[in-house]
């Protein structure tokens, strides 16, 4: 217990530091901002509020300490958004958590953003050449969890970045760190903090920054070819802080009441509060609202309005053991298009 202690005080020094850190100037400068998008409904439904209380395979993108709970033996979920209606953007998700012994928990995730068929445009044909291109956006991470006592846990992730197209890239890594903590007769009272995308500034490289160009110098008139030097970029840090309470109706019917103050390091501080109702572990309600703090008008804040909702669906497999399989929803809804849809199936074992 002295060891968790001094895990939490530390994690608690550089989160108040890491919170002090951002600076209204910067808004808007970094990049991998696909880092930020949530495909997971039974948390997207919640627009991230739950990062005490989440668990399994989304607590990858969430709060990594979570995927040492919430199942005997392994979660299995792939999920499919639909961001922001009528943009044909897309972010596909797979994920995988398996216990390793009796608290501790390993995880796989990856994460492709879909930006369908671009149409090809040059300075010599710019209403298009005829032929297409997509950008490829993906994220592979690792992730550990441990939990102390079945109240404390605390786990990291490390996650690769990589975006490219046929004649430019660039990649990076992030961790993610994060604790939970619950408390209570039926663990009703739950506190998170976590730490994402803390890593290496990433930076785009590629025969596509090369130009061609008359020689500056020289009798001979001849081309050359120059290379434009791309300008690097950092990573959306953040650091997520959340609590929740469990008020019970019954054994098996209860509401979650829960709230959430994240800092953003690039962007405005957000916060808010959401509810989830359970009833019987089958059919699990969710809703919330999220705000931004110093907005000043419509176009400066985030593209999400700040409603959400969502739910999901779990049915059992087997009368003899836990195993069931769950159906999730989220509609997140947008000040332009026409709000986005999250997707999501998991088997949990």
């Amino acid at each position: 217990m002295k060891n968790i202690k001094i895990y939490l005080i530390l994690l608690a020094l550089i989160g108040s530091t890491f919170s002090y850190a951002g600076n209204p100037d910067r808004q808007g400068e970094a990049g991998a901002n696909e880092l930020l998008f949530n495909p997971w409904a039974s948390s997207a439904a919640l627009h991230g509020l739950n990062t005490s209380s989440i668990l399994g395979v989304a607590a990858m993108r969430l709060n990594v300490a979570g995927i040492s709970r919430g199942y005997d033996k392994a979660m299995v979920a792939l999920s499919n958004t639909r961001l922001y209606e009528g943009s044909d953007l897309q972010f596909n998700s797979l994920g995988i958590t398996v216990r390793m012994g009796e608290s501790g928990a390993l995880g796989v995730s990856l994460a492709a953003l879909d930006f369908g068929d671009i149409p090809i445009t040059t300075e010599n044909a710019p209403e298009g050449t005829g032929g297409t291109y997509s950008p490829s956006f993906y994220h592979i991470g690792v992730g550990y969890s441990y939990t102390y006592e079945k109240k404390i846990s605390v786990g990291a992730l490390l996650r690769l970045i990589g975006e490219s197209t046929n004649d430019i890239s660039a990649f990076g890594a992030a961790i993610d760190a994060g604790v939970q903590y619950v408390a209570g007769d039926r663990d009703n009272f739950k506190l998170g903090i976590a730490l994402r995308n803390i890593g290496t500034p990433m930076k785009f490289g590629g025969s596509a920054l090369n130009v061609r160009g008359k020689n500056p110098e020289g009798r001979n008139s001849y081309e050359l070819t120059f290379q434009h030097r791309a300008a690097p970029f950092e990573l959306p840090s953040l650091l997520n802080m959340g609590i929740s309470y469990d008020y019970y109706f019954s054994n098996n019917m209860f509401l979650r009441g829960m709230t959430s103050y994240t800092s953003n390091a690039f962007s405005l501080d957000q916060v808010g509060a959401g509810l989830e109702f359970n009833f019987r572990d089958i059919l699990i309600l969710r809703g919330s609202y999220m705000y931004e703090l110093g907005q000043a008008s419509i176009e400066e804040t985030n593209i999400y309005s700040g409603v959400a909702g969502g739910f999901s669906v779990n049915v059992p497999l087997s009368k003899k053991n836990k195993n069931k399989l769950a159906l999730d929803y989220a509609y997140r809804a947008t000040y332009r298009f026409r709000g986005s849809h999250n997707f999501s199936v998991r088997i949990i074992i």
